[in-house]
């Protein structure tokens, strides 16, 4: 195979996971032009059409979905001898694509990934910030972080890498004009800054008798961003419930004050997952080792825990 074909068969899987030839461009670090050549150039050598093209979408036809389950397999043993070499030199190098969450990735992760890069200059790192569940394997990501318990998928492998502790808190300030909730029921009498996520208010989940007990009285101020959330709960507008790793210094400060503690859930875990791969290459393994490293036995934003401010 000629090398330009290959060139052809990755802008077409490329532009058909990303679902135009604009974004595959941007992944490939070519032209939107070049794309569109590459997909031409290779239904005329294989004299069929791959691609419904309209101004807003791109859909296979059913010789390109042929082509694009077959296509799919061979790009990706050419990973798998990449990776496999790699493995002779035990480096992390090439371009890594992970999906962060938000605030987890720009308040802890960022920190760690800036020291990989420092480590090994062969190593470029693509970040994706955004709390909504990618599919790595359509979506072509290395690796994900996610929070909670796994979910059934045999094309994925997942590692713990730290957990997530929900914190109920409110400001001194709002404290002050308003009466401590004592009960989760107590909140529907003040002011909630709830997470909203796809549209949809997030409930907050308190221990209640031994039960799981969801408590959605949502305020005047909901939001999609948990550090905004953070700052509205420190300038007094509401009570709110975020993870440990954004609220813990402002707790320690006095900032904020932890309220119905003993109604908490149980910390979640936060994982890192990747595709299953016959090999794992250099640049994920040794990035995940790394931040389980560097995030044992316990995670920078659960050091000197003690001084916790509660009401």
């Amino acid at each position: 195979m000629e090398l330009h074909n290959l060139n052809d068969i990755a802008a077409f899987v490329s532009s058909v996971n990303a679902g135009s030839f604009t974004a595959a461009a941007k992944q490939l670090g070519l032209t939107r032009s070049a794309v569109g050549k590459s997909i031409v150039r290779l239904e005329a050598r294989l004299q069929v059409r791959l691609l419904n093209r309209t101004t807003r979408s791109l859909s296979m036809t059913d010789d390109g979905q042929v082509l694009y389950e077959r296509c799919v397999g061979v790009l990706q043993d050419l990973d798998d001898v990449e990776d496999a070499l790699a493995f002779r030199r035990s480096t992390p190098s090439g371009r890594l694509r992970m999906s962060l969450p938000v605030a987890l990735g720009r308040l802890h992760v960022l920190q760690h990934i800036e020291c990989c890069l420092k480590d090994w200059p062969s190593l470029s790192v693509d970040i994706t910030f955004s709390d909504r569940l990618v599919d790595l394997i359509d979506e072509g990501f290395d690796l994900a972080m996610r929070i909670g318990p796994p979910k059934e998928d045999s094309r994925l492998l997942t590692r713990t890498v730290a957990y997530q502790q929900m914190i109920t808190c409110a400001s001194p300030k709002y404290l002050a004009e308003h009466a401590e909730p004592k009960t989760p029921e107590d909140l529907s009498e003040h002011q909630c800054l709830h997470f909203v996520s796809g549209g949809r208010l997030l409930p907050w989940n308190f221990r209640v008798n031994g039960s799981s007990v969801p408590v959605t009285h949502g305020g005047r101020l909901q939001m999609d961003s948990a550090e905004s959330l953070h700052q509205s709960a420190v300038a007094g507008l509401g009570i709110a419930t975020l993870p440990s790793y954004v609220v813990n210094d402002d707790l320690r400060s006095g900032k904020l004050v932890q309220l119905l503690a003993g109604y908490a859930e149980a910390a979640e875990p936060i994982r890192v997952i990747y595709p299953s791969k016959r090999h794992l290459s250099p640049k994920i393994r040794l990035f995940i080792d790394k931040l389980v490293e560097a995030w044992s036995p316990c995670p920078p934003w659960e050091n000197s825990a003690e001084g916790i401010h509660s009401a």
